[in-house]
């Protein structure tokens, strides 16, 4: 079996309304979906990981003009070899953001491929099933104009719960005092009883994150994830252990080489790699052996279309505890709840929360099939 062709198809829409969060707004989602061909018939699909204000078109060049001439006629089961040629030829000029996000796009497709031909879960392939059912948890609550805060919060958080959610990450980073206002409200809207995680998206500094944390010590929030900008591991140490808040960042930290010091230094509770993101299956197993060494939990950030949703299902089945127990601490699934055209439709519905968990598709490869209308709906001409 070889490899015949590699395509990277950039998708994006405007949305009805566009979003705010620390960084600024997000007008439309957009997504690198990679398609790799063999001669055999078998198609494979990957996703590299558009951060709401990332041009898809960054990584699709890389996949285009670097990645594709080094696939084209290899045998797709020689998956790492193909990940250390692609990062090595790119390491000069791209051992971070897009480069490894298209990496692992491509990484991602290859292991579908290797699903599909074996007829087999990618979760089977990289070493089994520790869980067939993970609770997810609500991603959402970004700001909108014309609304008040934390009324809209409120509103929100409840109609997730009413869904079947148990845990929700608040979108913070809009200011110390907002932010700590903001979460208390919350709180006292929900209870006691559900999960609370807080996400800057690298708002602040040290002293700024450090007053979040402690005027927010009472109301018991399970994590507080990226506070800080990723290049201050130091800061990241400093503030770990301040409460009994986890602090947890790993969205923009690359392959096994960036979480390497992170891990080492012991500078997070918890480490979020981005399967789209981080290197796909062939890397962030790697990442995860070494987090396991240093039992530390891993919990993986999630933020793409609905190919990037069920390749992450697979992935997080195979996580190994961070130590195994009678009553281990299990992953729970990022399950973004944002406006997101091609999510759902784009795998044909395949992916549901039921009684406040999400199963995990037992389908080969990435589990699910790909619906290409959507992908003609939305894909958006770039190298024609």
């Amino acid at each position: 079996m070889k490899i015949i062709d590699v395509i990277p198809h950039v998708i994006s829409t405007p949305l009805n309304e566009e979003f705010f969060f620390s960084q600024g707004n997000v007008k439309k989602r957009s997504s690198l979906i990679v398609e790799i061909v063999t001669d055999d018939g078998y198609i494979g699909w990957g996703e590299s990981l558009c951060h709401g204000q990332q041009p898809p078109e960054i990584a699709a060049s890389f996949i285009e003009f670097c990645f594709k001439p080094i696939l084209l006629g290899r045998d797709p089961f020689d998956v790492e070899v193909l990940w250390e040629e692609m990062y090595n030829v790119s390491r000069p000029f791209g051992q971070y953001g897009a480069a490894v996000n298209a990496i692992s796009g491509v990484d991602i497709a290859l292991w579908d491929i290797m699903g599909r031909y074996l007829n087999q879960p990618i979760s089977k392939l990289i070493g089994g099933r520790f869980r067939s059912k993970i609770t997810p948890y609500a991603t959402g609550f970004y700001r909108y104009k014309n609304r008040e805060y934390p009324e809209s919060g409120i509103i929100e958080a409840k109609r997730h719960l009413a869904k079947g959610f148990k845990a929700l990450k608040l979108k913070v980073g809009f200011g110390v005092e907002e932010d700590i206002n903001y979460v208390r409200a919350i709180r006292e809207s929900v209870g006691n009883d559900i999960k609370i995680m807080m996400d800057a998206n690298c708002a602040y500094n040290l002293p700024a994150a450090r007053r979040i944390l402690k005027e927010c010590e009472d109301l018991k929030i399970h994590f507080f994830e990226e506070p800080l900008a990723p290049e201050d591991i130091e800061g990241y140490s400093q503030i770990k252990n301040l409460t009994s808040t986890y602090i947890a960042a790993g969205e923009n930290i690359f392959g096994k080489i960036g979480y390497r010091h992170w891990i080492a230094n012991g500078a997070l509770d918890i480490l979020q790699p981005d399967l789209m993101s981080s290197g796909g299956f062939t890397e962030c197993k790697k990442i995860s052996s070494m987090a396991q060494a240093w039992n530390t939990m891993l919990i993986p950030h999630v933020w793409g279309s609905g190919i990037g949703l069920a390749a992450s299902l697979q992935f997080i089945a195979s996580l190994p505890y961070t130590p195994k127990s009678l009553n281990p601490m299990e992953p729970m699934l990022e399950y973004d709840q944002s406006d997101h055209p091609f999510r759902e439709d784009l795998i044909f519905n395949e992916i549901t929360m039921v009684d406040g968990k999400v199963s995990i598709p037992y389908k080969p490869g990435i589990g699910v099939e790909v619906n290409r209308e959507v992908i003609d709906r939305y894909e958006t001409s770039v190298f024609s």
